[in-house]
């Protein structure tokens, strides 16, 4: 990787690797929220599972 930068560095595209490394760290940030959401989703669905299966056993209407 030094190598890679060292050569854009000498050809003076400063610019265009830090744009490459903020496109790379956005996309890298928006994978691990895509995934954490996911996960948090997963979790709430367990919850509402959960809750709606207590009110069966517990609840309802008699």
């Amino acid at each position: 990787m030094s190598d890679v930068a060292g050569h854009i560095a000498e050809r003076g595209d400063l610019a265009h690797l830090a744009l490459f490394l903020w496109a790379t760290g956005a996309t890298g940030l928006l994978g691990f929220l895509v995934r954490e959401l996911a996960a948090a989703n997963r979790r709430f669905d367990a919850f509402v599972r959960e809750l709606a299966r207590f009110n069966r056993t517990y609840g309802g209407d008699e």
